[in-house]
């Protein structure tokens, strides 16, 4: 099954190329993994040459080719797929885009510095948890939550995510009771969120209706 996840490197036109990680959300593992020397995780090689073909990678793509150049990448270990999954593009696109929030567990934004920041995934589909509802977008469709770190630890990582899943079972009881509606459990989701999130952590909110942004600080 795997632990997907998306990676965003900054580009040095503020833009970013996306790539992809099949376990790289397993204990949030690419928040040290990525580093200058491996820009795609995996293990040091005892040179410069993981960058050198990261720079490479940045400047062998463009918009018209989307074609890579570098033949070298598939000799090298990592925990990140050297293949952009797209280019140049920007963090709102990302989010609405390309982010499932369903399938993809973590979502990692890399630095020009190379200071990764972390997000764990929560998806607003409740199609798993009533009977009411049977599809819900998986793309665009949920909150990411940046996570803490203690002694390189995640700090609360599985409780956030057991006290999420726990509201969403709540939510999915209430709807099919005739309590809430579709769209009231949405809003009462990003609510409950938003104050048990508070103060503790950055919060990104997007939904197919539109987004909202919430910043704390510690």
């Amino acid at each position: 099954m795997g632990h997907r996840a998306l990676i965003a490197y900054e580009r040095p036109d503020s833009l970013y190329n996306l790539h992809y990680s099949h376990w790289g959300a397993a204990d949030l593992r690419l928040k040290h993994a990525i580093t200058p020397v491996t820009p795609f995780g995996g293990d040091e090689p005892g040179d410069d040459t993981p960058r050198i073909l990261f720079d490479a990678l940045v400047e062998a793509y463009d918009e018209e080719t989307a074609s890579t150049h570098v033949t070298a990448a598939d000799m090298l270990a990592g925990q990140v797929d050297h293949d952009p999954l797209a280019i140049a593009i920007t963090k709102e696109e990302i989010l609405t885009e390309y982010l499932d929030f369903l399938h993809h567990e973590a979502f990692y934004v890399v630095d020009p510095d190379f200071q990764v920041t972390a997000y764990r995934t929560h998806w607003f589909g409740l199609q798993y948890d009533c009977e009411t509802i049977t599809e819900s977008p998986t793309v665009g469709n949920g909150a990411l939550r940046t996570v803490r770190w203690s002694d390189g630890e995640p700090v609360g990582d599985g409780y956030a995510r057991g006290e999420f899943q726990a509201l969403k079972d709540i939510c999915g009881d209430l709807i099919d009771r005739d309590v809430f509606s579709p769209e009231h459990a949405l809003e009462y989701m990003q609510a409950k969120l938003v104050e048990t999130v508070a103060s503790r952590n950055e919060l990104i909110i997007r939904t197919p209706c539109g987004s909202r942004n919430s910043s704390w600080q510690l």
